[in-house]
């Protein structure tokens, strides 16, 4: 089986959007949307293979796998990442495919809806079957409503730190469980991505600084947290820094979170990164650059209705040329001397 760059696991969803709203209608009102109903494929694995092919990474370099349903939803996912020519690892349930229904209000953020159902099947074999088989240079693993998946990720991770890959955790609200299932799988991650609410609430800290402190002494490398319109933080065992975002028309910010990943592994790829000592050492320079890439990946797909639609190199490139250069002369950057526990 022919190797692959990047691998990335996790939910896999249908997405229902419904963006551009003025308001959310009322109990026995009738709103008509203007700007429709679409049906996307969702879920951060999927996502994040769509914008990596957007950005110009060869399909057949990256792998997906996820749990899907025997249904239309399911067809419409499979097909989808097959016309962009990604390599799928697919587990078919006979239960139904994992739906979100979104509403997006303008400014506002985007309200979810999720029905659960095949992602909570998913098989940790077949993750370790395929990190065995792959070899991928970044393994990816999206968590926190993946009932059989969440219940081994520390077995995971470690299989894919053993053979050599860079590791890149990111997680959604869990289900059915508290945070704590992550935090044996923090010894084996390299890269750790969430956003402000989700660094807080993983380890109970009052407030952003003590969050990442948290996390670092749990093991975590290289963490990313995205806030919004407000910007991102990158974080390492030296340094903090903190970018502001671009500015861009939102029309719908749901694939935000993903589209900053995608751009993350892009530049780790392009860059030559390999894991453990370049990731732990990381140079401030790069971590700037890499978060500039990155945020400017998040506000494209915020661009346009669904997740990865807004998303394109052009674009990327535009927004870097038009406001990279004065994003970068106001970063804020902090210099540690705090050694944390490994």
């Amino acid at each position: 089986m022919k190797v692959v760059k990047v691998l990335t696991c996790g939910f896999l969803i249908a997405d229902i959007v419904v963006a551009g709203l003025n308001k959310v209608a009322d109990p026995g009102e009738v709103i008509f949307v203007p700007k429709g109903v679409r049906v996307s494929v969702g879920g951060h694995p999927a996502n994040i293979a769509i914008d990596l092919v957007k950005l110009g990474m060869p399909p057949n370099d990256i792998g997906v796998s996820g749990a899907i349903g025997d249904d239309i939803f399911g067809d419409f996912i499979e097909h989808t990442l097959e016309s962009h020519g990604i390599r799928l690892f697919l587990q078919k349930i006979k239960d139904g495919t994992d739906k979100n229904v979104i509403l997006v209000v303008k400014d506002e953020d985007r309200r979810f809806h999720i029905e659960l159902s095949a992602s909570q099947r998913y098989s940790p074999s077949l993750i370790l079957e395929l990190i065995e088989k792959l070899r991928p240079r970044l393994f990816y693993l999206a968590s926190g409503i993946l009932d059989l998946v969440d219940k081994n990720i520390a077995t995971i991770f470690r299989k894919a730190k053993e053979l050599g890959a860079i590791t890149f955790a990111d997680v959604i609200k869990p289900y059915g469980k508290g945070w704590d299932y992550i935090i044996p799988a923090m010894h084996y991650i390299d890269v750790f991505h969430c956003n402000d609410l989700e660094a807080r609430g993983i380890v109970k800290a009052i407030n952003l600084e003590e969050a990442i402190d948290s996390l670092m002494n749990l093991g975590a490398k290289l963490i990313f947290i995205t806030m919004g319109e407000r910007g991102a933080i990158g974080a390492s065992k030296s340094l903090r820094v903190y970018q502001r975002a671009f500015k861009v028309d939102v029309v719908d910010p749901t694939g935000a979170g993903d589209a900053f990943c995608a751009g993350i592994i892009y530049k780790l790829i392009e860059m030559g990164f390999t894991r453990d000592k370049e990731i732990v050492d990381m140079e401030e320079d790069y971590v700037k650059k890499i978060m500039l890439y990155a945020q400017a990946v998040g506000a494209s797909a915020c661009t346009a209705p669904g997740t990865t639609r807004g998303v394109s190199k052009e674009k990327v490139r535009r927004l870097i040329d038009e406001q990279g250069e004065e994003i970068l002369s106001r970063s804020i950057v902090s210099r540690l001397s705090t050694s944390y526990t490994q």
